[in-house]
């Protein structure tokens, strides 16, 4: 499969069918320019919504017809098999900024969790839930969602073998988050790549967890 950092929380997720997901589309421009991101523009088959704010469900400005997953629960797409997992925003059971839903994919038989804006240290009945996890696109900016600290430890209690940041500040955001570096620092097997893709197989999965850190596609 190839995945393709687009910004923010939105990945670009290709399967060896040439299936396209898209997760959580942000709306160019949101909150008054505070998220600059360039218009998505690619056409998927399927979405997933991890909830509804402007930089994390902007459906409307996709092409094409496409599925959306959007609740918990387990479901099957296009041979892909979804399970969501319900999760807060914050840490106050999300009374702050409401609910939020982790997705794990199976996809080419290698499980692929997007945390969604997790704003919690997952309890340990949710990380059974979540399962196995082979590569974890995980928020690490803090404010928000959890920040550098509880990421860490995020990634100790799901232990992926890949682990790759998002919603962390860029040039194209000034929302009050961290930026990636705050994240890294001491941190081993770190691959920061001039790229915003990923390329990888069930068979190229790394024996040792690495953190791949890619640019933004937009």
């Amino acid at each position: 499969m190839v995945i393709k950092w687009l910004g923010h929380s939105s990945f670009l997720i290709i399967s060896a069918r040439g299936t396209k997901i898209i997760t959580d589309p942000y709306e160019p421009g949101a909150f008054g320019g505070a998220v600059n991101y360039k218009p998505i523009g690619i056409p998927p088959d399927i979405v997933t919504v991890s909830h509804d704010h402007a930089d994390h469900s902007y459906i409307e400005g996709l092409p094409n017809h496409f599925s959306v997953v959007a609740q918990p629960g387990g479901r099957s797409i296009h041979g892909i098999d979804f399970r969501g997992v319900e999760s807060y925003h914050d840490t106050e059971q999300g009374a702050l900024r409401g609910m939020n839903v982790i997705f794990v994919m199976n996809i080419d038989h290698v499980r692929v969790c997007h945390l969604g804006d997790q704003g919690q240290e997952l309890s340990p009945q949710q990380a059974e839930q979540v399962g196995e996890v082979d590569i974890l696109l995980i928020p690490v900016g803090g404010y928000y969602t959890i920040g550098p600290e509880e990421a860490t430890r995020t990634i100790e209690q799901l232990n992926p073998r890949v682990a790759i940041p998002m919603h962390f500040r860029t040039d194209k955001v000034e929302l009050p988050i961290l930026p990636v570096d705050n994240f890294l620092q001491g941190k081993e097997n770190v691959r920061i790549l001039n790229s915003s893709e990923l390329e990888i197989t069930r068979e190229t999965l790394p024996d040792q967890r690495e953190i791949v850190v890619l640019e933004h596609a937009l």
